[in-house]
């Protein structure tokens, strides 16, 4: 069956940087699908967008990912195997949040979907589990028998019980789940591999598609146009075939004349169309790519009008809070100001009292 998609949402997506591991790096110009992937086969969960022929991410879900919502509209998970940590940007509120649900119960079903294959490898595999019920019989036999064994009789060499078996089993199970999970990684990077030769092959497909149906188009209007032109070419030859012996009238060869110049002025007319239209066929490319740079530079402007206007708002903030701040400095001088014009007031009629005090 391969992998099956699950849930999909268009988004700006980043990385961070791997040398600051600070700040974020577009990985994409604009916004791109990101979809969960199911692979029923191998019970295995992965988040993959494509960007042009060049997957942007190809991330496996394991249970001890965490997504975390760092904004309203912005989300990141870390990704040990890859080494990085993905941002996603979302036009809405609800996108972020519907993302980060389907994260969560992905992450779960990958949890679950681990401990059903490690449960299918140890009943597979009994030899590497074959320690856990023997250590368990030996310590209950621990508590009810001596330290030490004897074989064959009192007289030969006694042996001590020990771990040794238990470290050696765990070792064997651990290069054991390492090769398993190489072997994954193996398969997981030939598949995003192939799912973007997959992706790149579907869109040329279309493109040559789209190509055929113009060729096609450009074809039929030829074709109409060189039978308009034969036409055209059977008309000139029926009016010279018309235009008769030199004894006719001049007035009626004047008159052809000009029928012909107008009828060869019209079949040049046409054949620049012909013309014009087999030149546009090598246009269709430079046209294309001059429309992808048109629209790439509208989403570089978008995103650049988006800073400014968060710009914006950041210093409309700063100089309302500049201005909170000017107006309670103002009340407070103002309050100080009173409680002068008080005290001067409360001085000048001190001052008064002693002066009629010394005049008496």
């Amino acid at each position: 069956m391969g992998e099956q998609p699950i849930f999909s949402v268009r988004a700006h997506v980043f990385q961070i940087d791997p040398a600051t591991k600070r700040n974020w790096l577009p990985a994409s110009k604009h916004a791109v699908t990101v979809s969960f992937f199911y692979d029923a086969s191998r019970s295995v969960y992965r988040i993959i967008s494509v960007g042009g022929t060049k997957a942007i991410i190809n991330s496996t879900i394991t249970p001890n990912m965490t997504f975390t919502k760092t904004s309203q509209k912005f989300g990141q998970w870390a990704d040990s195997r890859a080494n990085t940590v993905y941002g996603l940007g979302f036009s809405t509120e609800q996108q972020l949040q519907q993302f980060s649900e389907q994260f969560k119960e992905v992450k779960e079903a990958a949890r679950l979907a681990r401990e059903k294959s490690q449960e299918r490898f140890e009943l597979a595999n009994p030899a590497l589990n074959i320690a856990a019920p023997q250590l368990s019989q030996e310590f209950s036999e621990e508590r009810h028998s001596p330290p030490l064994l004897t074989v064959n009789g009192p007289g030969e060499e006694k042996l001590f019980r020990s771990k040794s078996a238990d470290v050696e089993l765990t070792v064997e199970k651990e290069k054991v789940k390492k090769m398993l999970s190489e072997g994954s990684v193996c398969d997981i990077n030939m598949e995003a591999e192939l799912f973007t030769l997959q992706d790149s092959n579907a869109k040329l497909v279309s493109a040559l598609q789209e190509a055929n149906s113009s060729v096609d188009q450009w074809k039929k209007q030829l074709a109409e146009y060189q039978e308009e032109t034969d036409r055209l070419r059977e008309q000139v030859a029926e009016l010279e075939s018309q235009l008769g012996p030199p004894a006719t009238g001049q007035t009626g060869r004047e008159e052809l004349s000009r029928s012909l110049e107008e009828l060869e002025a019209m079949l040049s007319a046409k054949d620049q169309e012909i013309h014009n239209l087999q030149s546009k066929k090598t246009d269709v490319g430079e046209l294309e790519k001059e429309r992808e740079e048109a629209m790439q530079r509208l989403q570089d402007l978008e995103r650049r009008n988006t800073e400014l206007e968060d710009r914006v708002q950041s210093a409309e903030k700063t100089l309302a809070s500049s201005q909170e701040e000017r107006e309670q400095a103002e009340v407070e001088v103002r309050h100080i100001i009173e409680v002068l014009d008080v005290k001067i007031c409360d001085l000048n009629d001190l001052r008064q009292s002693l002066a009629k005090l010394i005049d008496k």
